[in-house]
């Protein structure tokens, strides 16, 4: 365990190097951005991370002249006081529905990050009428037999395997990522400081926001401009093509990008470009 010197050192040389990396890319992305209008982004985060997934990327894009939502989910990141057993992928699409609503806005540019592509799909389903874009970022594409973070039986019940990491989960119900994944699933190990602030900040995340089955009343993603982008740099477990899907397919924006599956936090300059540049 780090003693309180070491962590304010970390997180100011996390800070530091954070508000240089904002500066110039944001100066970067505002010369491509010259001229061009203003465009609003939900970005939403994968499972056991937060908002501050984003904070990079939100930044650089705010400063060029975007409206950006990168809001926390219940029960994660800063929210995560609100988890309770009955947190599911309903209440994670009705977060961000939410947003929506409240905040009256259209022309949504909304992406969504590893699992999130669930709840991405199911709220371009509740409020398709506002999406511009909808953006897989190496995210989960719901289709077919594939509708929740959990693989199934054909008769439609969860698998052992998850079954058996249940017994796991915290009080029953929260997933824990230590008990699965080592840190160089988000971001690699030459990158020691990202994954300093991850071990900090990863919480704990509510089992149904996985087990919960997607259902969909007006197509979810079809029919929508839709970006698939893929991670071609993450070295350890590439997101396989179960969780690509149907993005390969026609009608379909397909971006390789050579960054980890965290690259919002190890690339963000580039990220910002490319969401930026989308139409």
């Amino acid at each position: 365990m780090r003693d309180r010197n070491g962590k304010l050192t970390r997180r100011q040389t996390l800070a530091g190097a954070g508000a240089a990396l904002v500066a110039s890319a944001a100066g970067s992305v505002a010369k491509a951005e010259a001229g061009e209008e203003s465009k609003t982004f939900i970005l939403v985060h994968g499972t056991w991370l937060g908002g501050w997934s984003w904070q990079f990327v939100r930044r650089i894009l705010e400063r060029a002249g975007h409206d950006v939502y990168a809001p926390s989910l219940t029960g994660c990141g800063d929210r995560a006081h609100t988890t309770s057993p009955d947190v599911g992928l309903d209440t994670h699409i009705q977060d961000i529905v939410n947003i929506i609503d409240f905040e009256s806005l259209d022309d949504v540019i909304l992406v969504g990050h590893s699992f999130a592509g669930m709840v991405i799909t199911g709220v371009a389903d509740a409020r398709r009428e506002r999406i511009r874009r909808i953006v897989f970022f190496d995210a989960l594409v719901p289709a077919g037999g594939r509708m929740s973070g959990v693989s199934r039986t054909p008769e439609g019940e969860l698998s052992e395997y998850f079954i058996k990491r249940m017994e796991k989960f915290v009080d029953g119900y929260r997933m824990d990522y230590f008990d699965s994944y080592p840190l160089k699933m988000v971001v690699p190990d030459s990158e020691p400081e990202l994954q300093a602030l991850l071990k900090e900040k990863i919480t704990l995340h509510p089992m149904r926001a996985w087990s919960d089955v997607l259902e969909l009343k007006n197509g979810g993603w079809e029919g929508l401009p839709r970006t698939y982008i893929h991670c071609v740099g993450q070295e350890y477990s590439m997101t396989s093509d179960f969780m690509v899907g149907p993005a390969r397919e026609p009608g379909w924006q397909f971006i390789e990008m050579d960054i980890p599956r965290g690259g919002m936090l190890t690339h963000p300059e580039l990220v910002a470009e490319t969401f930026a540049n989308l139409t």
